[in-house]
């Protein structure tokens, strides 16, 4: 029996359960989400050579004026502080021409890449400062991970292939290279400029490609981490709905409480009607708070004969109607008045009550 138990709990605490949705939610609050970070590499890269694929003479045009002005203009200015500061000036303004959109491009395609990933998510959980980072025991047992293992094994994969893929571009077009000197200036830098584009190009879609692969990784990954055993649920299920015995004494104390504030409304009626040994119904009329008679308490066996006991106690006429009692009892609910169609069967009741204690 030990070693049954042993091994049912064994198999209770595996993690062999997908993740609940609560779970995936509160991982999600922490900032724990399945994402490559070579997806936002590959996707930033890829965006910043298509710009300058298509932007080009842009940029040339913003180079040779820094060039040109270099020469014709600041060369010939005095130096002085004033000067400094002007040309200073010129270049920085010149520079942010040059790099802002280079910048713009990749950062709306680091957010597009993330947003492709896991969508909009904002979470501090990440960055918050936690002594436990700092436990060197925790950290050698990272480096020295299987994770950690896969990671070295990846960029060794990544360096190899782009650089394969920038080696090829390079002999495809070494015949151009070799002769770069025997060209005229602004030949020589469009065509470095056109090798450096379409390697980049051609590098960043195999990165793409390569990243694309460790993205359905990360992804596996994070779906295996996220795994829950059996008890997880059952903790998690009890943590959210409530524990099954809390909730059911909770219940057993509201039943208890409506009963005493039922059996309580007992002695203040007019007529308890009867089966009469299953059935007693209460009624009570008021005209300030109803047209018709209303039900103030009702119960069947158990409940029916206390019901029938206080009433006795406290002089409350029963009057036996078998018929009556069952079809008060299963259509009208405790606190409401009582449908029309039982309205000549009740008044006689009432009629005989009211008679009754007038007599007594």
């Amino acid at each position: 029996m030990t070693w049954v138990k042993l091994d049912l709990q064994f198999f209770a605490g595996e993690k062999t359960e997908k993740a609940t949705p609560k779970k995936r939610q509160d991982s999600r609050k922490k900032g724990q989400v399945a994402k490559s970070q070579d997806v936002n590499t590959a996707i930033g890269l890829l965006a910043v050579f298509l710009f300058l694929f298509f932007a080009g003479g842009y940029f040339l045009e913003i180079i040779f004026y820094l060039f040109r002005h270099s020469f014709q203009d600041y060369m010939k200015m005095e130096l002085t502080e004033q000067n400094v500061f002007v040309i200073f000036m010129d270049i920085l303004n010149e520079l942010m021409l040059l790099l802002g959109p280079i910048m713009i491009v990749a950062l709306i395609a680091g957010v597009a890449a993330n947003y492709m990933q896991f969508g909009l998510l904002f979470s501090t959980e990440a960055i918050q400062p936690k002594l436990e980072k700092l436990d060197p025991i925790k950290g050698a047992k990272r480096i020295f991970s299987i994770r950690a293992i896969v990671e070295l094994f990846k960029s060794i994969l990544k360096i190899s292939f782009v650089g394969v893929v920038a080696f090829s571009i390079l002999w495809i077009r070494k015949e151009e290279i070799l002769i770069l000197s025997q060209k005229s200036i602004w030949d020589s830098l469009a065509t470095i400029a056109s090798i450096t584009v379409q390697m980049g190009l051609i590098a960043s879609a195999a990165l793409l490609f390569l990243s694309a692969l460790d993205y359905f990784y990360q992804k596996y990954d994070y779906e295996k981490n996220l795994r829950m055993s059996k008890q997880d649920i059952k903790d998690e299920h009890k943590n959210s709905e409530g524990d099954p015995l809390i909730k059911s004494k909770i219940k057993q104390r509201q039943r208890e409480m409506a009963m005493r504030r039922m059996m309580q409304e007992v002695p203040k009626a007019d007529v308890v009607i009867t089966n009469p040994t299953h059935y007693a119904i209460v009624l009570k009329y008021d005209e300030n708070k109803s047209d018709a008679p209303f039900v103030v308490a009702k119960g069947v066996d158990f409940v029916a004969q206390k019901i029938k006991l206080i009433a006795k106690e406290n002089d409350v006429i029963m009057v036996e109607n078998r018929p009556l009692a069952r079809a008060l009892y299963s259509q009208v609910e405790i606190g409401n008045a009582i449908p029309e169609e039982f309205f000549k069967a009740v008044a006689e009741i009432l009629a005989y009550v009211y008679k009754t204690k007038r007599k007594i």
